[in-house]
């Protein structure tokens, strides 16, 4: 049992290291949040250190915000389905016997650590390439007019290249689920006749339900600021611009940082009410 010694002596040992990590997060906050309320143009050599809320109001009323949000939230939710729907299967097949289990397993997983930059330069050159590219290949084979998808289908595009970077992560939490999974529950159904679908619809999916729950909050902090794939793909065009991709063209692009940071300070307040919100979820997930 920990002392009042122990425990202190703990809280000595960690503050150096809560420390560091404030001040990294804070001060780029905080200095963005000074920035929000600034006309700040460096550029042109404009600089008012206080306007008000008037990024706030150019940033909420501008046309880019509306499907700026809506292309993000619709990238999201596409990316989670597959990913959950895709985790699921993998999951289950993974957990069969097979010859090379292990080697399955880790060929499986190995997307997930590999840089989306160099995830989407792949995706775009190897496979959705209009004259090169494999998919492009396969329709001349078959006698059919090569296919432009990041053209004629952007949205679709990311959100395959994104989706198929975080499969791997999905499987491999989810497959612990189905390991932790008693097989004598299912055993005991298969013995008293009931179906395959039956037995994951009653038994598998309800006991997957957390680990879907914490795959769904993980993935939705970390999907909310998509930036590398659109970058290296369309670059923001056709469609394609997310909230976080609106911020950096404010800041970069047009060099307004006041207004940049007005959008940053609104995508982090998003964010976080999003995650609050699915970390509720999961709270009461966890309590049944």
């Amino acid at each position: 049992m920990a002392t009042a010694h122990s425990k202190s002596a703990a809280r000595i040992m960690i503050a150096p290291a809560v420390f560091v990590l404030l001040v990294w997060m804070l001060i780029p906050l905080c200095m963005t949040l000074y920035f929000s309320f600034a006309d700040y143009r460096p550029m042109r050599g404009v600089f008012d250190a206080w306007i008000g809320f008037d990024n706030y109001i150019r940033f909420f009323t501008s046309s880019s915000f509306l499907s700026s949000l809506m292309t993000t939230l619709w990238m999201v939710g596409s990316i989670l389905l597959i990913t959950i729907t895709g985790g699921v299967a993998m999951a289950l097949l993974l957990d069969q016997p097979m010859f090379g289990q292990g080697v399955v397993r880790i060929l499986v997983i190995a997307p997930f650590f590999i840089m989306p930059t160099v995830s989407a330069l792949v995706w775009k050159n190897m496979f959705f390439n209009v004259d090169n590219g494999l998919f492009s290949y396969a329709y001349k084979f078959f006698g059919l007019q090569p296919f432009d998808f990041l053209s004629q289908a952007p949205l679709f595009s990311i959100v395959v290249i994104v989706a198929w970077q975080w499969l791997p992560f999905a499987t491999l939490i989810l497959l612990t689920a189905v390991q932790s999974l008693d097989s004598e529950q299912l055993e005991a159904a298969e013995m008293d006749g009931a179906p395959a679908l039956s037995r994951f619809r009653f038994i598998i999916l309800p006991h997957l339900s957390r680990a879907i729950t914490v795959v769904i909050l993980i993935q939705t902090i970390f999907l909310l600021s998509i930036f590398a794939e659109i970058f290296v793909t369309t670059n923001g065009a056709f469609g394609t611009r997310t909230l976080t991709y609106l911020v950096y063209q404010r800041v970069l692009e047009s060099q307004n940082v006041g207004l940049g940071s007005a959008g940053g300070i609104v995508a982090v307040i998003l964010a976080n009410i999003v995650a609050i919100f699915l970390m509720r979820i999961v709270g009461k997930n966890l309590d049944n």
